[in-house]
């Protein structure tokens, strides 16, 4: 069965950097591409960043782009998110989500699984 474990979180202040990590196991991890959401507090999930199966392409939302990396380690199934020059607008819990792929320079999750979610709090 599919499973995907984040984590990560924590709290941070204005300007300081995290990484998130998503351990994945269920799926042939390799063969998909996977992505990140994140619940900002009082607003519904969004995409924050996905990745296809080998790293080559990415895309961000606009509002972390030059801030944010998307990572994988298909050894280790495992999906990144570090995220520097962190800002209290940021704040929200933080999911790991697939498998999916890429097509068009877009991401689509086709199983729609979730990791529990890693709270994030930017202190300002």
């Amino acid at each position: 069965q599919v499973k995907l474990v984040d984590s990560g979180g924590g709290l941070v202040q204005n300007g300081g950097s995290l990484r998130l990590s998503c351990a994945t196991s269920g799926f042939t991890f390799e063969t998909y591409a996977m992505s990140w959401y994140r619940k900002l507090p009082g607003k519904d999930r969004e995409l924050v960043a996905a990745i296809d199966t080998t790293g080559t392409n990415t895309i961000y939302t606009d509002s972390v782009k030059g801030r944010f990396t998307i990572s994988r380690d298909n050894v280790k199934n495992t999906v990144y998110l570090q995220m520097n020059s962190l800002k209290p607008e940021d704040t929200a819990v933080y999911y790991c989500n697939g498998p999916g792929y890429w097509g068009n320079n877009e991401y689509y999750s086709s199983h729609d699984y979730w990791g529990q979610g890693t709270q994030v709090t930017v202190s300002s």
